[in-house]
């Protein structure tokens, strides 16, 4: 059996690599001072954005509430917001009106791709009168 330790820190690389940081996640301080021969782990306190994400990576959700995807029928990226029948629901990047997405049509957003759509609503707001 592994540590206590060495279990908490493949839960932490397992839920990072979900998309999901525990801050607070850490071997038990009370039970890991005691005689017993595993410690408890502390899932530690987080916000609801990462309650939220946790759940859905928990029900299998892909992507999960929280990520960012491509809506691949007209290239828009938005924030992944929940899962309603076989669509998800995506916010612009920026923020505004959500929209819904056929499972099938949505794809993970790389990183340079959510830039992008950052980039280009700060752009479109500086062209405003």
């Amino acid at each position: 059996m592994r540590s206590t330790e060495e279990v908490v820190e493949s839960l932490r690389q397992a839920l990072v690599g979900a998309g999901v940081v525990l801050p607070s996640l850490c071997v038990d301080p009370v039970t890991g001072a005691s005689d017993e021969p595993f410690a408890l782990v502390d899932l530690g306190r987080c916000n609801v954005r990462v309650a939220e994400r946790l759940a859905s990576v928990a029900r299998g959700e892909r992507p999960a509430v929280g990520t960012h995807a491509v809506d691949e029928r007209d290239g828009r990226v938005g924030e992944v917001m929940g899962h309603v029948g076989g669509s998800v629901r995506l916010r612009p990047v920026a923020g505004g009106r959500e929209w819904d997405c056929p499972r099938a049509s949505v794809a993970v957003a790389r990183p340079e791709e959510v830039l992008k759509a950052r980039l280009r609503r700060t752009n479109h707001e500086s062209v405003r009168p």
